[in-house]
């Protein structure tokens, strides 16, 4: 099985892991998961965390094909549009964030000022449809459950997963977000599980455990299997159990708001206002 050379680069304002993932043989490669700074007190982006990455890119002359997305986050805030302006390439994500689009438009009470047919991004991705990169393919897995737009791409013998899994000692992710399922993400993970068990799986957060001190973002198809305290030895119906009791005790991402309204338009601001200042919209409930 060919292995990509992979370069992770860790956020440790929301914990988050982004990727360089490159065919060595051309020098072909792809983006994963970016982080745009975000100052939400100031109300500011800056580019420290996605000029890391382009740093490694420039350094190795790497050609960007794809800035790829796993879905629609909702702990940071994506690059992928900077990210192009600078070194070029298409940014994706899985067909059904037209229906994150559609289920986020109503929370935010957005009119015809968001387009709710995913037309923000470059290609909208589908099941077991194949990228070219280089020497190598990139593979789209629909693995919903988290959102319903969630996918993993599979690269030679490295997955990245997303939020579907965490490290073992951290579990899986939540099922709680509008269109998001316990049941579902329950059978995207076991297609996860099914590769051969010397997969390697790379993380999109971690967040580090009573046990480990150290943040990682590598693991295994074998080591999940055996390990991760939310799935290991666990049916359907006692993971969705789980999942939901777990889910309602969560507080809610501390950027979910400004992160999802950017997000789903692929890294574009808002449209601007008469007074030429975009804005992000909070929702606002009595207790």
């Amino acid at each position: 099985m060919t292995t990509p050379h992979i370069e992770a680069f860790f956020d440790p304002n929301t914990f988050s892991y982004s990727y360089v993932v490159w065919d060595t043989a051309t020098r072909q490669g792809a983006l994963i998961d970016s982080v745009y700074d975000y100052d939400a007190v100031a109300g500011k982006l800056s580019s420290a965390s996605a000029d890391r990455m382009l740093a490694h890119v420039r350094e190795h002359q790497i050609d960007v094909a794809w800035i790829l997305e796993t879905h629609v986050h909702a702990d940071h805030l994506s690059a992928a549009v900077y990210l192009q302006s600078q070194c070029g390439g298409q940014i994706c994500i899985g067909a059904r964030v037209t229906e994150v689009q559609c289920r986020f438009g109503q929370i935010f009470n957005f009119g015809a000022e968001l387009a709710r047919d995913g037309s923000q991004f470059d290609r909208l991705l589908r099941d077991g449809e194949r990228l070219p990169l280089g020497t190598l393919h990139i593979e789209v897995m629909a693995t919903p459950g988290h959102t319903p737009a969630c996918v993993s791409y599979k690269v030679g013998d490295a997955v990245f997963v997303g939020d579907t899994l965490f490290m073992p000692d951290y579990g899986t992710a939540r099922a709680d977000f509008p269109g998001g399922d316990a049941r579902v993400l329950y059978e995207s993970i076991q297609k996860l599980l099914a590769l051969p068990e010397a997969t390697r799986l790379f993380m999109c957060h971690d967040y580090g455990s009573e046990t480990r001190t150290e943040f990682a973002h590598e693991t295994s198809v074998g080591e999940q299997r055996r390990c991760n305290i939310h799935i290991a030895d666990k049916s359907s119906a006692e993971f969705v159990c789980y999942r939901q009791s777990r889910d309602a005790n969560l507080s809610a991402p501390k950027l979910l708001y400004p992160a999802v309204q950017f997000n789903m338009r692929a890294g574009h601001m808002p449209e601007a206002e008469a007074n030429g200042q975009a804005y992000f919209k909070m929702p606002v409930r009595l207790a």
